[in-house]
């Protein structure tokens, strides 16, 4: 970093060429008949191609045996200058006025390059195939994953993206994709500068910087929060200073406080230089009293991590500007998720994107971009670039408070134990001695995770360390497995292939729900497996809805699609009940993944156009910090869990009641609660009834005298409904009525109504449809007598007056509006 210096972003003019590998060792041996095309900077050789109709994402060509040559006519004063390049993707060379200046073989590291301008330049970047290198023979690899269709990926320091088939497109990483600057210097330079902030236990933040820079002259000052202190230079010729803010405003996950940040200003002799902002936090792992524990502590409060797995802005383009990131992101925050993951087989994002969780309060989960192979740790050249890409990594990203854990990798550990290798061999000195040692060094502030999954006796247990778990979703066991496998902290699980709304569908994949083979295409698989995550769904779909899928989707595929919403909806919302319950042993759990790489029935919650699907609400509702519960605890009846995970006391009331036909009150009891910050409460169902009831219809005394258990939680003051839950006691299918529903349409302002709903029945699993605008609530069930208002918000700017359809699980009610 260097902040003296003004720079310009290379950003316009580029046009790209290809050829067959090893046609043209210099930019002067370039045909001139070669046809040019604009290209975009930052961007890919696949966004160039897309946006000249010359590939399509959803049917990639192959680019891997291509040379893509970028050429830009520099228009800049003659001098002294530096030439930044953020990210090259992936076997580069760089070239000015014919002159190789660069040789880069990694796409996650930067360069900074001094050069001497004429005022009539040309840059050139030729991006070299990578298919011969994917081809190289490298140490023998004692395990071979298969989820990836490259062996030869594991010497290169690039993406997975493009390299798994089954739910990924192929669309490999080629071009500058991060940007392109030109510097100069207007006094002395400083450089590698590095902040670092903490919070002390008695509340002080803490500030460290570090840079060196040559001539320096002047009183150097760092400020923040009102603070300041000077800076000196060391013995080792390295600027330190360390200031102190007694009594500064932490920063939180948005779920738990206010993610508070503060301005940061470096001032040299007078003179004001922002380096931006910066949080205070303290994070911590408990293990917990068996040690076999993962709990995140964050200020010293535990914290429930919810969230999902981080993909991609976008598959071909890899952006990483704020306006690419921010749909997902905000979606992310807007349902209540406090920690994102960006896995091993994705990329390192951007300063955007961590200035944007920072604001949110969305934690962030970093692997290294190490993922399932055997990668050769006495490998001096591989493990250079890995030193560098960490160090540079820490470097852009250590004083931003929304970093909270550094991990060694994904899957590693587990490819080598699945295969039934001792531990000796799986468990590698990369991730166990390098890595660690690494982020020790630089961020003693974090906590470092081996490799995702790790922990147990084996990598892949989830009650112990830090699981991947699937039991509920890929294994098909029951919903109970939630609970009985005693998950720790899941980094990934319920995998599911979620189906987009109906405008979704009809906009980018206009094809009938069947086995219809570009349907198929967009569903996701585990490599040679017999089976796709759309079975999965259906396997559940049938478990909790008593439906024959199959049938259903070749009679009634509207139908069939609308069970595939509530499915994934209901079986998230039950194990992150199961999760979140006080004496849970899981502290943690993040969903598979946030967003889908295109649109169609993939894993995310998000589709690839930034709507939300079924899950993203149900995980809204989830995920709630004042939240209510109810667990099945057979014969011990139902508990009832309330949690109040923010920083305030709350006056609430809590009212149970027990349904028959959907409408009729069996028994009901209401409890007024007081309950402190980040305080919990768990009683039986009973102790609101004031005697015993049947709540779980584990006794079976005769006939069952109801159909559907809800719990509401109020606030004391207004009235206001906070969370709601629910149990079915016979299963949903018996709870699905026939219901008369009223609705009313209000205009609240410019770009927002609200639509009133109000049932005479219990109604189950909601969802509206509506052109142009979108609700915040989606998939929802609702009690009869208690209104329930959901706001339409627009999604373009001359949406007209609001009008859709409501309809409910049970196909028998449908209303427009």
């Amino acid at each position: 970093m260097s902040v003296t210096a003004t720079h310009i972003v290379l950003n316009e003019g580029w046009t790209v060429v290809t050829t067959p590998p090893g046609l043209c060792a210099v930019p002067s041996a370039l045909p001139a008949t070669l046809e040019k095309l604009p290209a975009p900077v930052p961007g890919t050789l696949a966004g160039a191609l897309e946006r000249a109709n010359r590939f399509d994402r959803t049917a990639p060509a192959n680019l891997e045996h291509l040379d893509a040559w970028y050429r830009l006519a520099l228009d800049a004063a003659p001098g002294p200058a530096v030439l930044r390049f953020e990210g090259l993707a992936t076997i580069a060379e760089v070239f000015l006025n014919g002159h190789k200046i660069l040789d880069s073989e990694s796409m996650f590291e930067h360069h900074d390059v001094p050069v001497v301008l004429t005022g009539q330049d040309e840059l050139a970047l030729c991006f070299r195939a990578i298919g011969p290198h994917l081809e190289r023979k490298g140490p023998r690899a004692r395990w071979r994953p298969r989820m990836m269709r490259s062996q030869g990926l594991r010497l290169l320091r690039t993406t997975a993206l493009g390299f798994m088939p089954g739910w990924c497109p192929d669309v490999v990483a080629v071009g500058p994709w991060r940007p392109i600057r030109l510097l100069r210097q207007e006094s002395a330079a400083l450089a590698d500068l590095r902040l670092v902030s903490t919070l002390a236990e008695n509340g002080a933040g803490e500030l460290s910087l570090a840079f060196t820079a040559a001539d320096l002259t002047g009183e150097v000052v760092l400020h923040c929060a009102g603070h300041k202190t000077p800076a000196a230079r060391n013995g080792d010729g390295r600027w330190r200073a360390t200031l102190h803010c007694p009594g500064i405003e932490a920063w939180w996950p948005a779920s738990h406080g206010t993610p508070a940040l503060h301005d940061v200003t470096l001032t040299i002799d007078g003179r004001a230089y922002p380096l931006g902002r910066t949080g205070f936090r303290r994070v911590s792992i408990d293990r917990g009293a068996d040690g076999r524990g993962f709990a995140l502590r964050v200020n010293g409060e535990p914290i429930f991590c919810r969230g999902a797995v981080w993909t991609s802005a976008d598959i071909v383009d890899l952006p990483g500007s704020r306006d690419a990131y921010a749909p997902f992101l905000k979606a992310a925050a807007e349902a209540g998720m406090n920690m994102i993951r960006i896995g091993g087989t994705m990329v390192y994002e951007s300063a955007e994107f961590f200035a944007l969780c920072d604001e949110l309060g969305l934690m962030v989960w970093q692997d290294l971009m190490l993922a399932n192979f055997d990668y050769p740790a006495n490998d001096e050249s591989l493990m250079i670039h890995v030193k560098t890409e960490l160090t540079q990594l820490l470097c852009r990203h250590s004083a931003s408070p929304s970093l909270v854990i550094l991990c060694g990798g994904s899957e590693m550990h587990q490819q080598g134990a699945m295969l039934g290798l001792p531990e000796r061999i799986w468990k590698t000195a990369l991730t166990s001695e390098i890595l660690p040692v690494l982020c020790a060094d630089m961020a003693p502030h974090l906590p470092y995770v081996e490799n995702s999954p790790s922990g147990g006796s084996q990598p892949f247990f989830v009650n112990e360390g830090v699981g991947h778990y699937y039991g509920v979703g890929a294994y098909l066991r029951q919903l109970e497995d939630a609970r009985r496998a005693e998950v720790r902290f899941a980094a990934e699980c319920l995998a599911f292939a979620n189906v987009p709304d109906a405008a979704t569908l009809a906009a980018h994949l206009p094809v009938p729900a069947v086995h219809d083979p570009r349907w198929k295409a967009r569903v996701p698989r585990d490599a040679s497996a017999s089976w796709d995550f759309e079975d999965v769904r259906d396997h559940y779909a049938a478990l909790l809805y008593g439906i024959d899928p199959a049938r259903l989707r070749r009679e009634d595929p509207d139908r069939y699609l609308a069970y595939a919403r509530a499915t994934t909806a209901e079986v998230m919302e039950a194990s992150f009940a199961e999760w979140r319950r006080p004496g849970s042993t899981c502290h943690g759990a993040l969903v598979w993944t946030l967003q889908d790489l295109l649109p169609g029935a993939g894993w995310g919650v998000i589709d690839a156009t930034g709507r939300p699907k079924s899950a993203w609400y149900a995980l809204k509702r989830a995920f709630r910090p004042l939240q209510v519960l109810l667990s099945d605890e057979g014969v011990n009846g139902l508990d009832v869990h309330v949690l109040n995970e923010t920083g305030a006391a709350r006056e609430l009331v809590l009212e149970l009641v027990c349904l028959r036909d959907g409408e009729q009150p069996v028994v009901s009891g209401k409890q007024a609660l007081s309950l402190g910050p980040r305080g919990t409460a768990s009683f039986p169902a009973t102790d609101l009834f004031g005697a015993f009831f049947d709540t779980t219809y584990a006794y079976r005394f005769g006939p069952p005298s109801h159909d559907v258990t809800v719990a509401r939680l109020l606030d004391a003051t207004t009235g206001a409904l906070l969370a709601d839950a629910f149990h079915f006691p016979l299963g949903r299918p018996k709870a699905l009525h026939r219901a008369r529903i009223d609705l009313t349409l209000n205009r609240l302002d410019e770009n927002r109504w609200a639509l009133d709903i109000v049932t005479d029945r219990f109604a189950q699993s909601l969802s509206i449809a509506s052109d142009g605008w979108i609700g915040d609530d989606d998939g929802f069930h609702l009690v009869p007598g208690a209104a329930k208002r959901i706001l339409l918000s627009a999604t373009s700017a001359s949406p007209g007056l609001p009008a859709g359809r409501l309809s409910s699980l049970d196909g028998q009610t449908s209303l427009n509006f």
